[in-house]
């Protein structure tokens, strides 16, 4: 699901709609267009200080243009634009842990080896992959290529997509996959577990002994792949990514990912695990730290992490995120949803329900497209639409109260 840009793919602030190319180039927003040709003679420059033959350039650039469309999606990351209850429910559903466990019984012997060689557990290789495609469905369609030198020469951080567009060429070049197979996220991430150019090139691992990583059509190179990200990241296999709990004696005055206490602090505190288990359940050290994250506010689930957490984080650097990863991944060895309700009268969807939703938006008469349970721009003007004619907040947002209104018009 690369389609984001942090951690692995680096933290940034949204751009602006229209900025020029080093010598100042306006790019118009709506249309393909050709690569200035100052920026292709820069990037043919940094392909060949990289050490990337020009046959390779060449090849690689044939049919390439400008996707001037691609700062709309630079200045959207939804891990950092929808409240957390809206991000985890079609991220964390039904649907995604019951398929989840299927690819954990499909792969039971694979996901057995990996987890003997890098020490990670099954079910969190298995909840990334979920979360980056939905088990391989979702990899993205773009033309990695295209979509890393279009960012090269517009929008910001021109040097960071620079360097993993030679990454890009340098990964054609090996010859672990063909051209035509190199599409991913308009962020150049791709493969079935979504890798970065340059990540790959550090992190990826040949699975299934045929010489190649093919992390986007062979599962097992993604999923050792992703086991390795973890394990260079610092995963401990003898700990969990952390827990929900309670606070008991109220809201501590220390909170947050990076303010780390020990665990004995934490009992000082009255914090409690919901389970009622003790914080050391498991084997857990009075010694080992572990930060305080309340992601939506003091009404809301807590949560302690632990160093796992961190590791997950660094995939891709959102609490959102990596919230989702560690819940699925709980959810994937039958543990329930959590225990304290967000703090909101209007709850998220599922992806069925939001699939739902579109489908009466068709019946209303609604041009909005595929039924796919992804909410663009045409499904949100046609919610905005009759949010309009039920008498609801008009925002475009669809939750659990224009589904129930829907539900009862359609009676």
């Amino acid at each position: 699901m690369m389609k984001r840009m942090t951690s692995h793919t680096h933290v940034f602030t949204a751009a602006m709609l229209t900025l020029t190319c080093s010598i100042g180039n306006t790019w118009a927003q709506d249309a393909d267009q050709p690569l200035p040709k100052s920026c292709l003679v820069e990037l043919r420059s940094k392909a060949q200080a990289g050490g990337i033959s020009t046959t390779t350039f060449n090849q690689a650039m044939q049919g390439v243009v400008a996707k001037p469309e691609l700062m709309d999606k630079l200045n959207y990351q939804p891990e950092f634009k929808l409240p957390i209850w809206d991000y985890l429910a079609s991220l964390v559903d039904s649907e995604r842990v019951l398929d989840g466990m299927a690819m954990l019984a499909q792969y039971k012997t694979e996901l057995g080896a990996i987890s003997q060689q890098y020490g990670i557990d099954p079910e969190t290789i298995v909840a990334v992959w979920g979360v980056e495609s939905n088990y391989g469905q979702n990899t993205g369609g773009r033309d990695i290529v295209e979509s890393l030198a279009t960012l090269s020469c517009m929008g910001r951080r021109q040097s960071f997509f620079s360097q993993e567009f030679v990454a890009a060429l340098r990964i054609l070049e090996a010859g672990d996959f063909e051209r035509e197979l190199f599409k991913g996220s308009w962020a150049g991430a791709f493969g079935q577990t979504q890798f970065m150019p340059s990540t790959f090139l550090r992190l990826a691992v040949d699975g299934d002994g045929d010489n190649k990583r093919n992390l986007i059509t062979n599962p097992i190179d993604a999923l050792a792949s992703t086991a390795n990200f973890l394990k260079r990241a610092g995963w401990r296999d003898s700990e969990v990514w952390g827990f929900e709990v309670n606070l008991t004696q109220g809201v501590p005055g220390v909170q947050g990912r990076q303010s780390s206490r020990d665990i004995a602090y934490w009992e000082l505190q009255g914090v409690t695990r919901v389970d009622g288990s003790t914080l050391t359940e498991g084997g857990i050290a009075h010694t080992t730290d572990a930060a305080l994250l309340l992601p939506a506010g003091d009404n809301g689930p807590s949560f302690l992490l632990l160093r796992n957490f961190k590791a997950i984080y660094s995939y891709n650097a959102s609490e959102s995120y990596g919230l989702a990863i560690a819940h699925l991944s709980d959810r994937l060895r039958g543990q329930d949803v959590f225990a304290t309700p967000w703090p909101t009268d209007d709850a998220g969807l599922s992806r069925a329900e939001k699939r739902d939703i579109q489908t009466m938006l068709l019946t209303r008469g609604h041009d909005i497209g595929e039924v796919d349970g992804a909410l663009g721009s045409r499904s949100r003007a046609a919610i905005k639409l009759e949010q309009q004619r039920l008498g609801h907040v008009v925002s475009g947002r669809a939750g659990q109260k224009l589904l129930t209104a829907l539900r009862a018009d359609a009676r």
